[in-house]
């Protein structure tokens, strides 16, 4: 059974790219300590509770999957804004976009008598129409200890390099075992799948995932986080969610008001803070990054 490279939290960038693009995965121990990890389980588990189950198979059953993150839970504010998984974003995702965003938050509880999940890519989340661009970076953050018994994600590492159509068997699957507060690292291209719960108790894990800011988010953060949450939020998580252009002509709008109210054109920060008469589609920088395209 292939086992997944972990490495210390503060692990230089380099070391845990050179894991990332072997493998497609990697585990990150102790990004947050054991009572933190404890903290942000308390707060999100009134909201856990909560939730129905799946209705499907992949989905699961015995499986619950809680969203609305940014607006519900000032820790997972804080742990979409790490430092660390940011560094990792940066590097792979800026070579194809002006800015990432916020993909998904999601608290994953996967329940006792849950099987395996199918392997799959999370990319599929755009189907395979995306060639020879990596879309996504994921993290899960053990809020309980991930072991194979209590349904450690499954990961095969180095799938990332394989056709959509690959199949696996079960030598070549490994397991995301680590202690709460740590956290897995992977691609949107590597294949994976929530492991089956064969014990007593839940594995909790906390699923964030960025991705391009060109795409659509898997889950909608303007709705699961609307304008009267989202401004009383850090203004770097406010651009991460979409409230920020994501180019020059990425995200604007014109304010629903009567004639000759507000601004024509404003970007998606008008609808936070009001403010500025607005009319441009996006920034000097974005435009200069733009017009340098279009004389290439």
């Amino acid at each position: 059974m292939p086992k997944l490279q972990t490495l210390p939290a503060d692990a230089p960038i380099e070391t845990v790219m050179a894991a990332l693009d072997r493998d497609g995965a990697l585990i990150l121990e102790a990004l947050i300590s054991a009572d933190e990890a404890d903290a942000v389980a308390a707060e999100l588990d009134p909201f856990v509770q909560a939730t129905p189950v799946g209705q499907d198979v992949f989905s699961g059953f015995k499986t619950t999957r809680t969203g609305a993150l940014a607006a519900r839970s000032p820790w997972c504010g804080r742990l979409m804004l790490d430092a660390r998984v940011r560094a990792v974003c940066d590097k792979v995702l800026l070579a194809n976009c002006e800015r990432y965003q916020l993909h998904l938050g999601q608290v994953i509880r996967i329940m006792p008598g849950q099987p395996a999940q199918a392997i799959h890519r999370d990319r599929w989340a755009w189907g395979t129409h995306l060639k020879g661009v990596e879309p996504q970076l994921n993290t899960i953050w053990a809020l309980t200890d991930f072991t194979k018994e209590n349904g450690a994600t499954q990961v095969v590492p180095g799938s990332q390099h394989l056709p959509d159509n690959a199949t696996f068997s079960a030598e070549e699957i490994g397991y995301a075992e680590m202690k709460k507060g740590s956290a897995l690292v992977y691609t949107g291209t590597v294949f994976h799948g929530g492991g089956a719960n064969v014990t007593d108790h839940d594995r909790i894990g906390l699923n964030i995932t960025y991705a391009l800011g060109w795409l659509r988010q898997e889950e909608n953060q303007y709705l699961s986080c609307p304008p009267e949450v989202a401004r009383t939020l850090d203004p770097d998580l406010q651009g991460l969610l979409g409230y920020a252009m994501g180019g020059y002509a990425l995200g604007y709008f014109t304010p629903p008001l009567p004639a000759g109210e507000g601004p024509g054109l404003a970007p998606p920060e008008y609808a936070l803070h009001g403010g500025g008469r607005g009319g441009s589609l996006g920034s000097n920088a974005a435009l200069s990054s733009l017009s340098a395209q279009v004389r290439a």
